[in-house]
């Protein structure tokens, strides 16, 4: 939500939750949203107010928290500032972007160092890209952190124009199966995510980039 116009219509619709993205890079900032960091903390400060009054809850979306297309490394420092400052303005959640796709578990955790003296767990998603085949070891490592919110998209759909060579988020299909194959229940029907994952593909013409949807479950030989 950019405004309070957007805001007007998300509340119109019955959302509980509104989400306001940012960067932890100011090249990336301009270039996707035509705003310095500082401005676009200022002008999501009507939107998170008549939120908080209204009773929502607020996600804050840092993109490029670990690696910038245009600046290259960024130090965690610069992510848990972009961190507090939308903490400031009332968000009590903040997901953590991996937006090319290029963080490893080293930076992950150095981040995750910082992040958890500021705000508990339970107040921390992420958000990885899958790019460099990087968002499951990411993931494990979040996990053994004790973050528990994870974004993905149905077949790994996604991208951004101001990321060159961006692939989408981490496919839902391929996050359900690793965390169910290591026990973790996740309230998610496999089958159906699959199946719309298909639908989607047929929609677009495209091949979607989820390893679970190329190659299926494991199925014991001979089996049906």
């Amino acid at each position: 939500v950019p405004n309070l116009r957007g805001f007007e219509r998300a509340v119109a619709t019955g959302l509980d939750r509104i989400a306001v993205f940012t960067a932890a890079s100011e090249t990336f900032n301009q270039r996707n949203i035509n705003a310095s960091i500082a401005e676009s903390i200022e002008r999501f400060r009507p939107v998170t107010e008549a939120a908080r009054a209204a009773a929502l809850g607020i996600r804050g979306y840092i993109s490029t928290a670990f690696v910038c297309p245009y600046e290259g490394l960024i130090a965690p420092e610069r992510t848990v500032d972009v961190v507090r400052r939308l903490l400031d303005l009332g968000v009590d959640e903040v997901s953590i972007g991996d937006t090319i796709g290029a963080a490893v578990p080293s930076q992950v955790d150095a981040l995750l160092d910082l992040l958890l003296a500021e705000l508990p767990a339970e107040q921390i998603a992420m958000h990885f890209h899958d790019t460099r085949g990087t968002a499951l070891p990411n993931v494990l490592l979040s996990l053994q952190r004790g973050i528990a919110t994870f974004d993905s998209s149905a077949g790994g759909l996604g991208g951004c124009p101001y990321a060159p060579g961006a692939s989408g988020n981490l496919a839902t299909e391929d996050l359900w199966y690793f965390l169910s194959r290591m026990g973790i229940e996740t309230g998610i029907d496999g089958d159906r995510l699959r199946a719309a994952s298909t639908v989607i593909e047929r929609q677009l013409g495209t091949t979607l980039p989820s390893r679970v949807r190329r190659a299926g479950l494991p199925q014991p030989r001979g089996a049906s």
